[in-house]
């Protein structure tokens, strides 16, 4: 049995929900930064005559800044801790959003994008260490999952921003576009400030003091840092991180993070032109690509009330498993009727949204404090090589292969993730994080776990 504990199996307090809702603003940023630009881009090339490869450089900036900024970040937040750098990143969103209002030339545009993009890509294993070690164990998995579905808020807000600026600022409408995301910057940087530092990093650190100090301000006197449970003394650094036993830990997060959002980016970065090789063309590609937007949102958080009353692993293999055969069967019948078509494409944007979730969930539980924030950046910036490689192959496989192998292959990377996931993943619902990422507990099998209900 799991034995109870004040940290792990605290109530839901107003504290964690302010958490959950600050932490979450990076993924906001995140659709809304790589979001706004496709809006944008239509003005800059025109005034600036940008070529392709141009165009394709300042898109791909951000992406590529994530890249590197999350393992960054990851790096930051394990050395200097997860309060200051809470904050700190905020800011260099804010001043490199302003700064974009502006740049002449594509030079400095792609740099300030790439800037931008790293800040962001830093945000991660920052924000989602602080929520993971404050969480209570009952409610990790949901707030975390829910750090995705911010994403398709943010990415939703930047087209109806981007589209009410298009036609009301003029011929200067892209640079309000860009210097928009300072806005919500502000304001989820305002709303950090405050923020107490994690006490499990404080311990891991020796600030015991410090530590108490945090502890009687979140859960009021009688809890200290005897009341956290002891994790497993593991002295694992960023460079023993792979050789030593949680190398397979990473290697699963980073496969499955893969094979999940590679179908994922491409879907959705090209559904327009997807949907025309489809036989889906003007108005019906439009709302068929808003749609799509909306379902994976809404995958999402069907998958959030599923992964309590599921369990990590189950929710993981079904997810990619229905998800993959619906591309299976688009890659199989490209010709079908549109309203099949849209029927499988619906369940495609439905189902993976399981994957989606766990792509925050698994990385959190999985490693210990002194590592986790490197963990977490680390499998973030490995999927996205290949959600960068994946979304740059489309068009290509789209001229090349045409729709229906491009479906195929798309259901082959899909179904591999179930695959990876039946081998590796572990069951750590109702686990503390002490358990879950001691390399010396055997995590709960799907039948042992315990059923816990949000």
């Amino acid at each position: 049995m799991t034995t109870t504990n004040p940290l792990d199996d605290a109530p839901l307090s107003t504290f964690h929900k302010k958490l959950a809702v600050f932490s979450s603003g990076g993924p906001f940023l995140d659709g809304y930064a790589l979001s706004i630009i496709g809006v944008a881009m239509v003005q800059i090339s025109g005034q600036w005559n940008l070529s392709s490869a141009e165009q394709g450089l300042i898109a791909a900036s951000t992406l590529i800044g994530i890249l590197l900024g999350a393992f960054a970040g990851g790096w930051l937040t394990d050395r200097f801790g997860r309060e200051v750098l809470f904050t700190l990143d905020l800011v260099a969103i804010i001043a490199c959003s302003v700064a974009q209002f502006f740049v002449e030339g594509v030079v400095w545009l792609i740099v300030l994008r790439l800037l931008l993009g790293m800040a962001v890509g830093a945000d991660y294993p920052i924000a989602t260490s602080l929520m993971t070690e404050f969480a209570p164990r009952k409610y990790r998995g949901p707030l975390l999952g829910a750090f995705v579905t911010m994403w398709f808020v943010g990415a939703a807000a930047a087209y109806v921003v981007g589209e009410v600026l298009a036609r009301t600022a003029g011929d200067d409408a892209w640079r309000w576009m860009l210097a928009s995301a300072a806005l919500p910057a502000v304001l989820i940087c305002v709303a950090r400030v405050g923020t107490p530092e994690s006490p499990r990093w404080l311990v891991s650190k020796g600030k015991i003091d410090k530590a108490n100090e945090v502890l009687l301000k979140v859960y009021g006197p009688g809890v200290t840092v005897a009341d956290l449970p002891a994790e497993e003394e593991t002295n694992v650094g960023v460079k023993e991180l792979l050789r030593s036993g949680y190398g397979k830990r990473m290697a699963f997060i980073t496969l499955f993070w893969t094979c999940s959002v590679v179908p994922l980016f491409a879907v959705y970065a090209f559904a327009p032109a997807i949907l025309g090789a489809l036989k889906l063309e003007g108005d019906a590609a439009h709302i068929g690509s808003a749609a799509i937007t909306i379902l994976f949102m809404v995958g999402c958080i069907v998958a959030l009330l599923l992964v309590n009353r599921m369990g990590r692993r189950p929710l993981l293999i079904h997810s990619f498993v229905w998800s993959g055969l619906a591309l299976l069967l688009l890659g199989l019948f490209p010709g079908a009727p549109s309203a099949i078509i849209m029927v499988l494409f619906a369940a495609y944007a439905v189902l993976i949204g399981g994957s989606q979730i766990l792509q925050w969930v698994y990385p959190n539980e999985l490693f210990p404090t002194e590592v986790r924030g490197s963990a977490v950046g680390l499998a973030s910036s490995l999927s996205r090589i290949g959600a960068a490689i994946g979304t740059f192959l489309v068009p290509l496989s789209l001229t090349s292969l045409g729709i229906g192998v491009t479906m195929l292959i798309a259901a082959g990377v899909t179904l591999f993730g179930a695959v990876i996931s039946q081998m590796w993943a572990p069951e750590t619902r109702g686990l503390s994080l002490s358990e879950s990422a001691g390399l010396g507990q055997t995590t709960k099998s799907p039948a042992s776990a315990e059923t816990i209900s949000v």
